[in-house]
């Protein structure tokens, strides 16, 4: 049935709503941004801001999101390629290894997704403390991997179900070993499993706060959430556009990375919804 012109233009209109009703709050932002840190934000046009691009500045040296941002791309860098390896390696052997013993871990992981991770603060607390991972990078690397490993796991596992066993069979025929087949064979055919679990944590993780408070300690090893939160209890409200030329700074990489991957990011997604 052919839609008509009239509910074409009322779609076309509606989404141009939602879409200048999101990136309101971010003008908004990007406009205290740029105020001069004599004006107050709510006095003169509050459209259209003062071009005061010292704030971008003065925010990167006093909030030092620099070193936060390096924190956290480490973080995340190093989670997701932990956790795309051993979640991909535990997701094919639950699905290609039909077992009591596969079930039980399966389940149990499963389970572990129903848990919010805050209430494994304490004891995970301790035992980082026992293995001197309090304040380091690669110790909230695994707190994060620890998290992300029952999705990851998850995911893997529905997507290699879906795949039919002749691939391994036809790589067995080739000589190649179990460990051989899954990297060289089922993985490159599973890319779209490793795009949903990049999307669906890899920002989690990035904006990760809930572990980070406890775990990173010191202003060296904060990451964006952390020291966003300690620069904004700095000034309390007192200095806006320093505080919102360092949330602009901070989102920046967000952007770039999605900007640039968006096509990639929109096929997994897509695929993993048709695979599902």
């Amino acid at each position: 049935m052919k839609e008509s012109k009239w509910f074409r233009a009322v779609r076309w209109v509606l989404i141009l709503f939602i879409c200048v009703l999101c990136l309101i709050p971010f003008y908004a932002l990007l406009v205290l941004a740029l105020n001069a840190p004599s004006r107050i934000f709510y006095e003169g046009n509050l459209f259209v801001p003062d071009f005061f691009w010292k704030n971008f500045v003065d925010a990167w040296n006093k909030s030092r999101i620099g070193t936060a941002m390096f924190n956290s791309a480490v973080i995340t860098g190093g989670t997701l390629l932990l956790t795309v390896v051993t979640g991909g390696l535990a997701g094919y052997a639950i699905a290609r290894y039909t077992s009591r013993y596969n079930r039980f871990v399966f389940g149990l992981l499963i389970g572990c997704m129903m848990i919010p991770g805050i209430i494994n603060t304490v004891p995970l607390y301790v035992l980082m403390r026992k293995i001197h991972a309090i304040d380091t990078l690669w110790g909230m690397v695994c707190v994060c991997s620890a998290l992300a490993m029952p999705s990851a796991v998850f995911i893997y596992a529905t997507f290699i179900r879906a795949l039919p066993k002749e691939l391994d069979e036809a790589a067995a025929l080739d000589g190649c070993s179990p460990f051989e087949t899954f990297w060289k064979v089922i993985f490159p055919v599973i890319k779209p499993a490793t795009a949903s679990f990049v999307i669906l944590n890899g920002f989690g993780i990035w904006n990760n706060y809930a572990q980070a408070v406890f775990f990173l300690q010191s202003r060296a090893k904060q990451n964006i959430p952390q020291a966003l939160s300690v620069f904004f209890q700095q000034f309390a409200g007192a200095k806006w556009h320093l505080m919102a030329a360092t949330a602009v700074i901070a989102i920046i990489p967000v952007i770039v990375i999605f900007l640039v991957f968006q096509r990639q990011f929109i096929k997994g997604l897509s695929d993993g919804a048709l695979k599902g």
